[in-house]
């Protein structure tokens, strides 16, 4: 796995479990932007990598996303959650 990917998977570990965060990563509505914010916040990952997690871990390990709703990462056209 590469840093990169290690990033998006701490990054998709820290919107299930991190209600604050996850509401401000889904309040930023252009997916430019949220990439910015997703880097500044020290996930050094694209969208793409992203998606490509959360594909990985698929719907049951991400069931558990903060809300239960679909935090996405859906910011990335993937969602998370259920």
């Amino acid at each position: 796995m590469t840093m990169s990917q290690e990033a998006a998977r701490a990054f998709v570990e820290k919107m299930r479990t991190d209600e604050a965060f996850s509401a401000k990563v889904t309040a930023v509505e252009d997916e430019a932007e949220r990439v910015r914010l997703v880097n500044a916040e020290g996930f050094a990952c694209s969208a793409d990598e992203i998606e490509a997690v959360s594909a990985e871990l698929g719907e049951h390990e991400l069931s558990g996303v903060v809300g239960g709703t679909n935090a996405t990462v859906g910011l990335f056209n993937t969602t998370i959650g259920h």
